[in-house]
C-alpha cells in the first residue's frame, strides 16, 4: 500500500537539501529587516557559499536575490491593506529596505503599480487574477485530487473514519481565542493551495507520524498556510504538514522542526472536504471587516484535534481555522 512504503528506507541525500532549504527560506521570512546575504543565508544552510547559491537556484526555481526580494515586497503588499494604515516609509523599513523611494521602485517593478496606488484599490485586479488562475488550477486537478482522498479513506490506520456533519448541518461561528506556541514536527509541500499534493503530502506525513511512534496515541495535527495566494504566486505558495512534538525530538530528512506563534486567533470550526477548504477560508477573511478586527503578521493554521475523523463515505473532515488578529 502507498502509506507504507514511505519510510525511514525511502529518505535520499535530496531530502537532507530540502530541509537546509526550507530552514533558510523560513530564516529569511523571520529576518526580513535584516540583511540577508549570500554568506549569511549559506550559514544557515551550512553550505559554502558558492555551492549553497547553486542549489538554492536549481531547488527552488529563484536565485536567493529574487526570494528575498519577492518576500519583502509580498509581506509588504499585505502590510500595505492593514487598517489603520501604516506609513509606507515604515513598511519599507520592517521588510528590509533603506529608503521609501528604493521600495516603491522595486514594488512597482513587481505589481505594476505603486504602493499608493496598491492600496487605494489596486491590489483587487491582482488579486483577481490569481484567484482565476488557481480556479482553473482546481478544475485540472480534480480527477488527481479525489484519487487522494480516496488514498486517504483506504488507511484507516492513519486516518480514522467516522460520520462527519454535511456542510450546511453547522453554521459558521467566530470567537477571538488566545493560541500557546507550540513545537512541531512538519513536512512542507511548494504549489498552489487547494491542489493535490496537499493531500498526498498529508499522506506521507502520517506515514512518517505511524513509523516513528507519533500517532498512537494520537496528538494534535496542524496545518500552516505561509503565503497569501492573492499576492504569491500559485507555484510558490507553502504550506506545512505539522504534528506537535516534545523538546527532546530531533529533525532527520526531509522533516524539520519549527515553533508556531501563539497569540490571539480568529478561529471557526471547519466542516468539509478538502476541496471547499480554500473557500472556507476566504470566508473568515470576508468577516474580518466588520469585525474591529484586522489580519496580523503570521501564518494561518488549522488545527486537527486527537478526535479527527473523515467521513468514509464523503471524505468530509472537521477541523479549526484560526487566522492571526488583531484589534483595528
Amino acid at each position: 500500500m502507498f502509506l507504507r512504503t514511505v519510510g525511514r528506507s525511502a529518505m535520499t541525500p535530496r531530502h537532507a537539501y530540502v530541509a537546509r532549504i526550507n530552514r533558510v527560506i523560513d530564516h529569511i521570512d523571520n529576518h526580513l529587516s535584516e540583511p540577508l546575504d549570500l554568506a549569511t543565508l549559506a550559514e544557515v544552510a551550512h553550505f559554502s557559499s558558492w555551492h549553497f547559491h547553486r542549489v538554492f537556484q536549481t531547488m527552488t526555481g529563484e536565485t536567493l536575490a529574487e526570494r528575498v526580494r519577492r518576500r519583502r515586497l509580498e509581506v509588504a503588499a499585505g502590510r500595505l491593506l492593514f487598517l489603520p494604515p501604516e506609513p509606507v516609509l515604515s513598511i519599507a523599513l520592517d521588510v528590509g529596505f533603506g529608503s521609501a523611494a528604493v521600495f516603491t521602485r522595486a514594488f512597482s517593478a513587481h505589481f505594476g503599480v505603486t504602493p499608493s496606488a496598491w492600496r487605494r484599490g489596486a491590489f483587487r485586479s491582482w488579486a483577481e487574477r490569481h484567484r482565476v488562475q488557481l480556479r482553473k488550477i482546481h478544475q485540472a486537478d480534480r480527477n488527481a485530487h479525489q484519487a487522494a482522498v480516496e488514498a486517504f479513506l483506504h488507511d484507516e490506520s492513519s486516518w480514522p473514519t467516522g460520520r462527519v456533519p454535511q456542510p450546511g448541518e453547522t453554521q459558521m461561528t467566530i470567537e477571538i481565542k488566545t493560541l500557546p506556541e507550540v513545537r512541531v514536527a512538519y513536512l512542507r509541500h511548494v504549489g498552489p493551495y487547494g491542489d493535490s499534493g496537499i493531500a498526498r503530502t498529508w499522506q506521507r506525513f502520517a506515514a512518517w507520524c505511524g513509523e516513528h511512534g507519533l500517532m498512537q496515541p494520537r496528538r494534535p495535527m496542524y496545518g500552516i498556510s505561509h503565503d497569501n495566494p492573492d499576492v504569491t504566486p500559485p507555484a510558490k505558495c507553502r504550506y506545512d504538514a505539522c504534528i506537535e512534538v516534545d523538546g527532546d525530538f530531533r529533525p532527520e530528512g526531509e522533516i524539520g522542526v519549527q515553533t508556531l506563534r501563539g497569540g490571539r486567533f480568529a478561529c471557526t470550526r471547519f466542516t468539509g472536504t478538502s476541496a471547499v477548504i480554500h473557500q472556507a477560508w476566504m470566508a473568515l477573511c470576508d468577516w474580518l471587516p466588520d469585525s474591529g478586527w484586522q489580519a496580523d503578521d503570521g501564518a494561518p493554521i488549522e488545527i486537527y484535534g486527537t478526535d479527527f475523523e473523515m467521513d468514509e463515505k464523503t471524505g468530509a473532515f472537521s477541523c479549526t481555522l484560526c487566522m492571526p488578529v488583531r484589534r483595528l
